[in-house]
């Protein structure tokens, strides 16, 4: 059908079709179409298409003679005021001196009756012009018309659009808000003054996000207008992240079972906001029974198309009604304007019988004499000419609220704009090839397509008016409350405005004190599928729920969200930790070993008591230094094993506190060199017990001249040398350092000493490990020797013990974390130590203390029993 309608309008463009060449060389018009219109010259024509009627009647075709031409009827009186405003826009025009100055612009308008078929004669017509015939075969000068104003309805734009689109003739629609209009490919010359449908559905969810309504439910019409706002509404909120609770089409045939279904739906859902695309004549059965079942607690979203509509506006719908929110077409004002409506004549020229048509169906009168013409059973009267308009009432003089109209003022005001550009041209820079401007006499539609692409102006009422890329115009709408008025009935107010080209960055304005909410509490109602969750928590999905339905999750420890609705968590630094509330990260807890602690103070304790009892202990034996007890077996050792054991009582006190560089380099070194200096002494002093009981048989008598006091201190400090040795190297290598150790507890950071050499430490330990050994061994050995105070035995003992928890030591230090693995290696250090010298010197103390009388060398040798 299209490449029909392209061939026929082609031909028609050639003068083939639509005209025959006769002899003398002029082409003539075949026939017209039988269309209501308006006309005025000019020196360029403007045509026009509106929807004057609502219906198209054809008549029964018999195929026996020419069919009668199509009529129309039932006039809008809306739409003839659409058609005056584009009249009166082109004269306000022509008596601006600055605007298109020695130019005077005519006019072509015609009806399309709301029918495609009429609507495509019509833009034939345009184009064909107004002469029957003409001779300039050369086609020189300007064309039929320079550009068409409308046509309202998308399908008649989207016919018209493709086939005058070939030839580049500019069209601005003033209606026509099918997004498919915005193909470029398709309808290269198209433009329009109102937002499309695209621009619709993003104005509508600008203003659920302003209210925060992520949880809406959508009625749309069974139409293509439905049908496509529907698809692009549900697309634009998952864009956003907002959900569609339920989704339902109004049917067309109003079926009472399907609006009763639509209902229970609404009612079991827990949106509270309802979007609807739709037209009136779709949403009244609907409506009605929202009145029937008394469904209140709703807020309704209106689309442009029945945002306005009346019929809504009686007092029985305002309980279910009011509050209602919508987005509406740009209400402008235009000066002046209904003073010219008002002026209106009807003309006698057959090419502008539209205003004798309007002028009959306002007054309800005829022209025609000829007969009585009657309308039912009332007898119409004769209409004179001479009818005042200002004693009419009908929304042809209604300006209040001009939003067609006032597109259709700007679609006027683009074209003269876009002319008016196309004259100021500077030749030698125009924009066509060899930087050429536009001849006038020889002037084409699509050289205008050029400047209507780049017009920019704005309107007497403040709006700004450019087309973009696409040809759609910026997307303004105005953003509508149904209020009560003072009659029980609604009325609409304009509270704010939605306008995606506003410099301010700030798409949607609304005035909210301005607002009616048809509920108790008189605020806007909540709608949402889960409440938002706070900072500290993240959104868990629910499975095989939208996304807007989910579960608050608190964060893990260490993770924060600092944001509402987070969707997940963040993890903080290795350095920070969050806080209770999950919403910050705030620096680890540094945690130690400190004196301030009660382990710390425990432990503290521990230590100096064992230094105390070792001061005590010395006190006595320097004060018994020459009694038989404290001289067995070199009091000198007794002295050093004394010495070595305070020491080791002292060290741990480089194991508490902060750590520190030179602390670290020093406990384990202190720690070594005291218990080596320890074993050694212990070692030595058992070797002194094997070689004295080795003297006092025949074939030992030598053995002590090699064990002497000279040899077993020699012996005592090689030994402890190996070990200073081994922390010089260790120290001087890979010394131990602070650190801060984040993997013991992920809460906190453990400062601690880094042992830095692996092998270090495990020498030193190792090198205890084997003096201890050896001690043990050889003590067990001579357990069994005959003198009653074998100090073996206790020796034996205290190495058991030594052993025994130093074995213990190493899992419970492995698995100790942070500063319980010090607490560990300090109670270790103590337990030895008050081992060896509970198990060696409480002994030799209790004889010198409470047996006195023991203290003899006759005692210790077992002497005096053997007298007795």
């Amino acid at each position: 059908m299209w490449i029909t309608l392209k061939i026929c309008l082609c031909l028609s463009f050639k003068c083939i079709s639509a005209a025959s060449i006769i002899k003398s060389g002029t082409c003539q018009l075949q026939g017209r179409f039988k269309l209501n219109g308006m006309y005025k010259d000019g020196d360029v024509i403007l045509g026009g298409l509106f929807e004057v009627h609502f219906f198209t009647v054809f008549p029964e075709l018999s195929f026996r003679a020419k069919p009668e031409p199509p009529y129309c009827e039932k006039f809008d009186m809306e739409s003839f005021q659409q058609a005056q405003t584009m009249v009166f826009a082109i004269e306000e025009i022509n008596k601006n001196p600055n605007l298109l100055p020695n130019i005077t612009l005519g006019y072509h308008i015609y009806d399309n009756c709301v029918m495609l078929g009429m609507a495509f004669r019509a833009a034939i017509s345009l184009v064909s012009g107004t002469e029957d015939s003409f001779s300039n075969l050369n086609c020189t000068g300007p064309p039929p018309v320079i550009g068409i104003v409308g046509d309202p309805g998308s399908t008649p734009s989207i016919a018209i659009s493709s086939v005058l689109g070939l030839f580049r003739v500019p069209i601005v629609s003033h209606y026509a808000t099918c997004s498919c209009l915005s193909d470029r490919k398709k309808y290269p010359s198209f433009f329009r003054t109102i937002p499309s449908d695209a621009f619709q559905v993003r104005a509508m969810v600008q203003i659920l996000r302003h209210f925060g309504w992520t949880w809406v439910g959508l009625l749309y019409s069974d139409d293509d207008y439905g049908i496509y706002a529907s698809v692009s509404f549900q697309q634009e909120m998952q864009l956003f992240g907002s959900c569609v609770a339920f989704s339902e089409i109004l049917p067309h045939d109003n079926n009472p079972k399907d609006i009763q279904r639509i209902m229970r739906v609404i009612q079991a859902s827990t949106a509270r906001v309802v979007v609807v695309f739709s037209t009136s004549s779709y949403l009244i059965p609907l409506m009605d029974e929202v009145v029937l079942q008394n469904l209140t607690g709703r807020q309704w979203i209106a689309s442009e198309a029945w945002a306005t509509s009346p019929v809504f506006h009686s007092p029985h719908f305002l309980p279910f009604l009011g509050g209602t929110l919508g987005i509406a077409i740009r209400r402008g004002e235009i000066q002046r304007l209904k003073d010219f409506l008002l002026r209106l004549c009807p003309s006698n020229d057959p090419r502008n019988n539209m205003l004798r048509i309007f002028w009959e169906n306002m007054f309800s009168c005829s022209f025609e004499t000829g007969g009585k013409e009657t309308d039912g059973e009332q007898m119409k009267k004769v209409c004179t000419g001479q009818e005042d308009l200002n004693t009419t009432d009908t929304p042809y003089s209604d300006v209040s609220g001009l939003r067609a109209a006032y597109n259709v003022y700007k679609a006027v005001y683009a074209l003269a704009h876009a002319l008016h550009d196309l004259m100021q041209c500077e030749e030698g820079r125009g924009p066509f090839n060899g930087n050429n401007c536009v001849n006038m006499i020889n002037l084409k539609p699509w050289q205008l397509v050029h400047y209507l692409q780049k017009v920019n102006f704005t309107t007497g009422f403040g709006d700004h008016v450019s087309f973009d890329k696409n040809g759609d115009a910026l997307a303004i709408y105005d953003v509508l409350n149904w209020q009560p008025s003072s009659d029980g009935s609604i009325r609409v107010k304009t509270v704010g405005v939605v306008n995606e080209g506003a410099g301010t960055g700030k798409v949607l304005t609304l005035d909210e004190d301005a607002l009616y909410w048809n509920f108790q509490m008189k605020k806007p109602p909540h709608s949402v599928c889960s409440e938002s969750c706070p900072p500290g928590t993240r959104q868990a999905m629910r499975k095989g729920h939208p996304v807007c339905c989910f579960d608050c999750m608190p964060c893990r420890d260490g993770e924060i969200s600092n944001t509402t609705d987070a969707i997940e968590c963040t993890v903080c630094p290795d350095e920070f930790w969050s806080n209770p509330d999950k919403d910050q990260c705030v620096p680890k807890a540094v945690e130690f070993l400190s004196y301030e602690e009660p382990l710390g103070i425990s432990l503290t304790t521990a230590s100096l008591l064992g230094t105390c009892i070792c001061t005590l202990v010395m006190v006595v034996f320097a004060h018994h230094r020459n009694t038989p007890i404290v001289r067995a077996n070199n009091s000198e050792l007794s002295f050093l094993l004394l010495l070595s054991l305070k020491m080791c009582f002292l060290c741990v006190l480089l194991f508490i506190g902060q750590p520190q560089l030179w602390t670290c380099q020093l406990r384990h070194a202190v720690f070594g060199i005291s218990f080596v200096l320890c074993i050694s002494s212990i070692l030595v002093k058992t070797m002194v017990v094997i070689a004295v009981f080795k003297s006092s048989r025949p074939e030992g008598k030598g053995a002590m001249k090699w064990f002497g006091a000279a040899q077993q201190r020699c012996t005592v400090l090689v030994l402890t040398a190996l070990q200073v040795v081994i922390c010089a190297v260790w120290l001087s290598t890979a010394s131990p350092t602070p650190h801060k150790n984040n993997q013991y507890i992920r809460s906190k950071m453990v400062y601690e000493c880094a042992i830095g050499s692996v092998a270090g430490f495990s020498m030193l330990l190792g090198y205890i490990g084997l003096l201890a050994a050896v001690s043990f061994l050889l003590a067990f050995l001579a357990r069994n020797l005959p003198d009653n105070f074998n100090e073996a035995k206790f020796i034996t003992f205290s190495m058991l013990i030594f052993c025994a928890v130093w074995i213990a030591f190493v899992p419970a230090y492995v698995s100790s974390p942070g500063k319980y693995a010090v607490a560990v290696e300090i109670f270790a250090i103590l337990a030895s130590s008050f081992g060896l010298l509970v198990s060696i010197f409480a002994p030799k103390c209790y004889i010198i203390l409470l047996h006195p009388e023991r203290n003899t060398k006759n005692a210790i040798m077992g002497r005096e029993t053997q007298k007795k």
